[in-house]
């Protein structure tokens, strides 16, 4: 590759970063215009929200379900690279982030919120702030950065654990999330309730 090319791919990796950008930005804008919360009503932003069954719970920088979010990255990496080999890395994330984006928009969503409240054990749940939902599209990022560069085994190893220890902790995780949103088994309802 000569220096005219190595320059001339940088440009172009440069201009696809900064449509990422664009995407992220756009996600946050709508959500505004949707009227969503920027921070938590409480008033100050943490870093982490540990309880899930609370009103800070959605809100805050990071909370139980941001493993999930890294395991979205862990996917869409997959995806991307499998849909379009060959192509920069930054064309992929781009995929990835209006994937991300697209779906937090939907997330918070009326139809989607009272489908949480009315399907799962998220009787309290009405949407996620600004903050937490850019948060989620940034660990969705650093998910798909970790895979890009991790071996398959130790990404498939992390998204296990994060599977198996969120679920212990807090009786939900993206596998049971995806399942009570898609069908719902009273089953496992009962058992998220902790009854």
């Amino acid at each position: 590759m000569t220096a005219l090319q190595a320059t001339d791919r940088a440009r172009h990796q440069t201009y696809w970063f900064i449509a990422c950008l664009g995407v992220l930005i756009a996600q946050i804008v709508a959500e505004y215009l949707m009227g969503r919360t920027p921070i938590c009503t409480c008033g100050y932003i943490k870093l982490w929200e540990g309880t899930v069954n609370s009103s800070g719970n959605s809100q805050h920088m990071s909370d139980w379900y941001t493993p999930s979010h890294i395991i979205h990255g862990f996917l869409f990496y997959g995806l991307a690279h499998l849909a379009l080999r060959g192509k920069p890395i930054a064309m992929k994330l781009l995929l990835a982030l209006v994937i991300e984006s697209g779906w937090e928009l939907l997330e918070n969503s009326p139809i989607i919120i009272d489908r949480y409240r009315t399907a799962t054990i998220s009787l309290d749940y009405y949407g996620d702030s600004i903050l937490n939902s850019a948060m989620d599209t940034v660990f969705m990022v650093l998910g798909f950065f970790f895979a890009w560069r991790a071996p398959v085994w130790l990404t498939v190893a992390i998204a296990v654990f994060f599977e198996i220890f969120t679920g212990y902790m807090i009786r939900d995780n993206l596998t049971l999330n995806v399942l009570m949103l898609i069908w719902p088994l009273e089953a496992v309802k009962t058992w998220q309730g902790g009854v």
